[in-house]
């Protein structure tokens, strides 16, 4: 992230930060491993971990969940015959998706935070906010 002082048609930068281990694939992988542990508990202890060909369907499935989840309240993620022939059906809510998440919500604000102190700025004092990026869309972002 950046913050930037615009005055007249000039562009100040005046600090920048950021998490560069954080991103969307941090959502999508915490919505896997919630995913693979209900599999796991509903399939009688089937574990996918070492199944590449589950594990990329199942991938695909959660980042289209997160998606769907940035504009519905709930979406659920399928895969017919996942793993040993036993499909995987579950609802998830934006409010589950969230608690999942908790924890990458709050490393998105540590950032934040150093880039205002960096500039020597308050809160109050920012204008306006501008989010790009996929993961921007979250809600809760």
């Amino acid at each position: 992230m950046s913050l930037l002082c615009i005055d007249n048609g000039v562009f100040e930068v005046r600090a920048t930060n950021g998490h560069p281990h954080l991103g969307g694939e941090d959502f999508d992988n915490r919505l896997m491993e919630y995913c693979m542990a209900e599999f796991k508990k509903k399939s009688y202890g089937i574990d996918i971990k070492g199944n590449n060909r589950a594990m990329r369907r199942l991938r695909t499935q959660c980042e289209k969940a997160k998606r769907t989840l940035s504009t519905s309240q709930q979406t659920v993620i399928e895969c017919e015959a996942l793993a040993e022939g036993e499909d995987l059906h579950i609802k998830v809510t934006r409010p589950k998706f969230d608690e999942l998440c908790m924890d990458l919500y709050k490393k998105t604000l540590e950032p934040m935070e150093a880039c205002l102190k960096d500039a020597g700025c308050l809160r109050m004092e920012v204008d306006e906010i501008v989010i790009v990026g996929g993961s921007t869309r979250i809600p809760r972002v």
